[in-house]
């Protein structure tokens, strides 16, 4: 049964026991029945012969055949008596009636029986004796077939009655009870089928439709009901499955409405700019490249803008980036109101925006540029208190069936960017195929590619100049240099690093020439104390990038040459410039903490260049300032520089700071400053650059003597 049906199950279990019942009862009642057809043949044949005998007393008596026949022959009209005998107590048959071949019976009977009942297989015979009625009734003795006039107690036999019945009726009332029963089994066997086959059907009917159910639900039709009619548990379990088709149907529904969401959202942000809420590089590429191609097939002219940003950074560094945040939010809310709705307004990283006007010719793309420069500029971003004023340099490109790709009219726009931004910040550039700054992009990245092959061909080259002390300079003191770059050219020319800094800046090289001079710097320092005579030391100033500022792997790089080359930290001293400090100030400041605990000190260069805001220096734990060269070379000469150099001075020493002056060109400069009291000076009068390898390749004691003079020279009274 593992292999069938529920409908086969339930009906074989509906149809065997109620069978094997009605079987079983069918037998009994009809063995029943024919045991009391069989008793009653022989009930009623007892009766006749008992009605018979005494009936037949005075016929015997008196010898009347003819009444005895009377007799007889009343009996054997009685149904399924074959034989009636009347005989003597000799034996000597004096009535008969039936079948005579029967009476062979009753020469074959057992002695010794009065009474009784012999059965064969198709006859029954029953025998009576016939006694005189004058005996007393309690004259009884035992029944026999002893010959005529015998005594029977106290009553004389007379003779005896003798009934044969056939069977054949019986058999054949048998039969029909068998035939009836037989039908009524048949018939109780077919109802009970039908009922079976009903219960099978009424319980399979609804599990078939419940395992259709389940079936189309599993295909994931969730709008299939069950009816619920069956009764029972059936019905329980059908409003279940409706009742979980209906939940399944609401989740699916839940769920395709959250993938639907987060489609729409993942495609939104494949498309657009999380934290502005514009529209990405990727997808302002594909409008770009768009409406190139409409200039390119039907003639259209569009613009091109893109945007930086001016002094981001400060607002970034000095307040965190959740405010750099805030204020791009703002700036892109700001941009947005000032273009067409048709047109496209995107940020594609950092402080950089893009803007692509359809259909916009020069005058009026340039209108629409400067309205954009103005927004930013009158802005006003405050953050905790604090307020700042941000500026935009906009670089300009029209896209007509001249342009070449979407590629390189971004690159254009960038460079018209970036020369708006060399022109001063704050202002507008429509790019020029022919124009300076075109060339100078270009320029700069050959630099990139010369840069490469420096590094590759060992072409850097380590130079310093001394940093001579303008107060109370003595014996034993240490010898200050400051370590310069230069770049040996293709030709043997010695290349400055004005040259290529600023490429190296704009292209992300920094990081690696700052780790190459501090490598180079510690190997040459390393070597020079080895050298060197107990008593002596030399501090090299090394300078510092913004991009190295803002590399947080930098500070470990720093420690393990310390490490690697045995350097003290006092022996070095690091310069930052002003800008860089300021628009990196918090990883700055971290920095200078960590390395001014170990030993190593820090100058701020090239200060009062850039913002100039003496409130920086609250915030900077830095040793010295380094006075811009471009105060102290006309200090001489221009009022206003001098009183820079004597403020700045001033300031320094009223915080602890010591001052450098930087690009002392003659002996002038060099009294204004002994005058001023400033701590250092550094220039082309004090000592011009020279290599490190031939500035120290000289004795020891050379270089000591050297300067000692250049110190006493500088002495105030001894010149």
């Amino acid at each position: 049964m593992k292999g069938w049906s529920i409908k086969w199950r339930v009906l074989l279990l509906a149809l065997i026991p109620p069978i094997v019942i009605s079987l079983l009862l069918a037998l009994y009642f009809t063995k029943v029945r024919v045991g009391d057809v069989q008793q009653s043949l022989r009930d009623r044949g007892h009766a006749l012969a008992r009605q018979l005998a005494p009936a037949s007393e005075y016929g015997l008596f008196t010898r009347n055949r003819e009444v005895l026949q009377e007799l007889a022959d009343a009996v054997k009209r009685e149904s399924d008596v074959s034989l009636v005998t009347i005989s003597d107590g000799a034996g000597q048959f004096l009535a008969t009636s039936g079948d005579l071949e029967q009476r062979q019976i009753l020469t074959e009977k057992p002695k010794g029986i009065s009474l009784g009942l012999l059965e064969y297989p198709e006859l029954l015979y029953f025998s009576e004796p016939v006694r005189q009625s004058r005996m007393r009734a309690d004259d009884i003795a035992e029944q026999s077939f002893d010959p005529p006039a015998a005594r029977d107690g106290n009553r004389a036999v007379l003779g005896w009655v003798n009934i044969t019945m056939s069977k054949g009726s019986t058999v054949q009332r048998q039969q029909e009870i068998l035939r009836n029963s037989a039908m009524m089994l048949l018939a109780g066997m077919l109802l009970t089928a039908i009922l079976a086959l009903r219960l099978s059907v009424g319980i399979t009917r609804p599990i078939r439709r419940l395992v259709t159910a389940v079936d189309q639900i599993t295909h994931g039709n969730l709008t299939v009901r069950v009816a619920d009619n069956a009764g029972g548990e059936l019905s329980a379990l059908a409003q279940g499955i409706n009742s979980m088709t209906q939940s399944l149907k609401s989740a699916q529904e839940n769920l395709q409405d959250k993938v639907d969401h987060a489609t729409a959202q993942i495609t939104y942000q494949a498309s657009h700019d999380v934290l502005t809420g514009l529209i990405n590089r990727r997808e302002f590429e594909s409008r770009l490249q768009r409406a190139l191609l409409s200039s390119q097939q039907q003639g259209k002219v569009h613009a091109l803008f893109f945007i930086d940003l001016d002094q981001f950074k400060i607002v970034n560094d000095t307040c965190g980036h959740n405010a750099g945040d805030e204020l791009l939010r703002q700036i892109a809310h700001q941009l947005r109101q000032k273009i067409r709705e048709r047109d496209t307004l995107a940020r594609i990283g950092g402080d950089e925006f893009t803007v692509l006007l359809e259909n916009c010719h020069l005058d009026d793309a340039v209108e629409v540029a400067q309205q954009l420069r103005e927004a930013v500029q009158n802005f006003r971003f405050g953050w905790h208190e604090k307020f700042f004023a941000i500026g935009a340099s906009i670089g300009v490109v029209m896209i007509t069936h001249a342009s070449e790709s979407a590629a390189s009219l971004l690159s254009q726009a960038d460079a018209a960017c970036y020369t708006a931004k060399d022109l001063g910040r704050n202002r507008i550039y429509v790019f020029n195929e022919d124009d300076a700054s075109r060339n100078a992009r270009v320029g700069a990245m050959e630099w990139v590619t010369r840069i490469t092959h420096a590094f590759q061909e060992n072409r850097f080259m380590l130079y310093c100049q001394s940093i001579l002390p303008l107060r109370g300079a003595k014996e034993g003191d240490p010898y200050y240099y400051e370590i310069l770059l230069r770049m040996r050219g293709d030709n043997g020319e010695i290349i400055p690093p004005m040259a290529f800094i600023p490429a190296a800046e704009r292209f992300n090289q920094m990081h690696a020439i700052d780790r190459w001079v501090i490598r180079e710097s510690f190997s040459v320092l390393k070597r020079l104390m080895q050298g060197q005579r107990s008593g002596l030391m030399t501090v090299f100033s090394i300078n510092l990038s913004g991009a190295s500022l803002c590399d947080e792997k930098f500070s470990v790089y720093l420690q393990e040459q310390l490490t690697h080359f045995d350097i003290p930290p006092r022996n070095i001293c690091f310069e930052i410039t002003e800008t860089a400090a300021i628009s990196n100030l918090t990883q700055a400041v971290l920095l200078i903490q960590h390395f001014k605990r170990l030993g190593c000190k820090f100058v701020l260069d090239d200060f009062g260049a850039g913002l100039s805001s003496f409130n920086y220096l609250k915030h900077l734990p830095i040793d010295g300032i380094k006075i811009d060269g471009v105060f102290v070379k006309g200090m001489a000469t221009n009022r206003m520089d001098f009183t820079m150099v004597e403020a700045i001075n001033n300031i320094g020493h009223a915080m602890g700071l010591t001052t450098t002056a930087e690009f002392v060109e003659d002996d002038t400069i060099m009294r204004k400053l002994l005058d001023l009291g400033v701590d250092y000076a550094q220039g082309n009068w004090v000592q011009r650059p020279r290599a490190v390898e031939e500035w120290f390749s000289n004795d020891g004691e050379s270089k000591r003597n050297v300067d000692l003079k250049l110190r006493l020279i500088s002495r105030p009274g001894e010149q």
